[in-house]
């Protein structure tokens, strides 16, 4: 296989190219040994390619098929309101500003989206991000020191881990949802400056809520912060879709929310830091992801107004979103399947009672592809060993016949591959 520098026309071969071209090679086959490991260990990632948008169904491999892997949760992506409302403002601001925000990046429809986004969730104000990973990785170095401690939960998302290990405070974790154990680490760390309690709002593999009226009372009782990822809850859970804060009762009562406009709100990409306006302010002046990346396009700030817009006068998709859950989860209890009780459209379908649960878990998701259903497998290293799952996910958009169809294809391929009885 030719190096690197073999590619490079009339390129005269001195010693110091040759020893390139051999570390280029070496790395190479490094690389493609990493690669068949992956594959061997039904690890690697194959991307489908859609040849249309977003939606309940997608079409993709020449034909027809039921999609629930996406974060669509409200069916909004190609929602005609969304897309008129993103193509008034591409033809109105153009495609994009070509500027970070504090050169000339900033619009009138920046400043009302972060207006907007700060009232929807319950705080002062909100800072635009390319996305909710650049707002975790945004957010802990600017405010958090040496003499500062994070307290974070051991199932929080890449983007927390990533971006508290930026900043320079002690590092703390407690175990997934345990209550005691945070008090314990609390009292632990009673020393620090300041505490910062991190948790995501729902937990992206499970579906499962995090606990804040219990997390708000133990940071009362320990002067402590909390800061919520809440990127799978906001516009699915609570009352008006404004998130775990509104589902728990403590709207308004949380110090620092991250969250995405890359799911339930339009699905594009964006996301915000919200939280005190002197907080916000300070992280326009010091957080790196904001400051030196490029603003968000127009035509997403513009969808994204509309999205909210919709979400303030109609709740109806919510309702249908909390029907089609619960019409999925008891259908899949009903043929036998292992699949825990919630009321977050992720859903986990199990496969951890069973000794080759990576394996069966990239065979069902096959299976249920060439039965018309789209929906995805994961195992170890994305989910602790041993625990590999379908994970679902369920959109308002989605009907109940296309429920039933999406169970018909678990019930057949799940006795095919001896998941559930026969009889079933």
């Amino acid at each position: 296989m030719a190096g690197f520098m073999d590619l490079i026309p009339g390129e005269e071969r001195s010693p110091e190219t040759e020893s390139r071209s051999v570390m280029h090679e070496g790395l190479i086959q490094h690389i493609k040994g990493e690669l068949d490991a992956l594959r061997a260990a039904n690890l690697y990632k194959t991307e489908r390619v859609l040849n249309g948008p977003q939606g309940p169904e997608v079409q993709a491999d020449g034909r027809r098929i039921l999609n629930f892997c996406a974060n669509n949760y409200l069916g909004l992506a190609s929602d005609p309101r969304v897309v008129a409302a993103g193509r008034q403002a591409l033809d109105r601001w153009g495609y994009g500003l070509s500027s970070v925000r504090f050169i000339c990046g900033t619009t009138e429809l920046h400043k009302q989206l972060e207006a907007d986004l700060a009232d929807f969730l319950g705080c002062e104000d909100a800072i635009l991000y390319a996305a909710c990973f650049d707002a975790n990785g945004g957010l802990f170095e600017p405010l958090l020191d040496a003499d500062c401690a994070v307290i974070s939960d051991r199932f929080n998302h890449a983007s927390i881990i990533d971006g508290v290990r930026l900043c320079k405070a002690r590092r703390l974790v407690y175990d997934h949802g345990d209550m005691t154990h945070l008090a314990d680490v609390l009292r632990e760390s009673r020393d620090a400056r300041l505490r910062l309690i991190v948790t995501d709002g729902v937990f992206s593999m499970d579906g499962d809520i995090a606990p804040l009226d219990q997390i708000r009372d133990l940071a009362d009782e320990h002067d402590a912060v909390i800061m919520v990822d809440d990127s799978h809850a906001t516009g699915v859970i609570g009352e008006t879709g404004r998130g775990t804060p509104e589902r728990c009762g403590v709207h308004g009562r949380v110090d620092l929310i991250t969250t995405t406009l890359g799911k339930a709100l339009g699905g594009a990409m964006g996301g915000c830091t919200a939280g005190p306006a002197p907080v916000i302010d300070w992280l326009r002046q010091k957080s790196r992801p904001y400051l030196f990346s490029n603003t968000l396009p127009p035509a997403i700030c513009g969808a994204s107004l509309e999205v909210l817009r919709i979400l303030r006068e109609d709740t109806g998709p919510l309702r249908r979103l909390e029907e089609n859950q619960k019409h999925m989860r008891a259908g899949l209890r009903d043929l036998g399947f292992d699949v825990s009780r919630g009321e977050h459209p992720i859903i986990p379908v199990h496969l951890r009672r069973f000794d080759d649960d990576a394996s069966l878990a990239a065979r069902l998701s096959e299976s249920l592809f060439a039965r018309g259903v789209y929906a995805i497998g994961f195992s170890y290293p994305v989910v602790p060993r041993g625990q590999a799952r379908i994970r679902l996910q369920i959109s308002a958009a989605h009907t109940p016949a296309m429920i039933e169809r999406c169970l018909e294809a678990f019930s057949a391929a799940g006795r095919e591959l001896s998941i559930i009885p026969d009889g079933s």
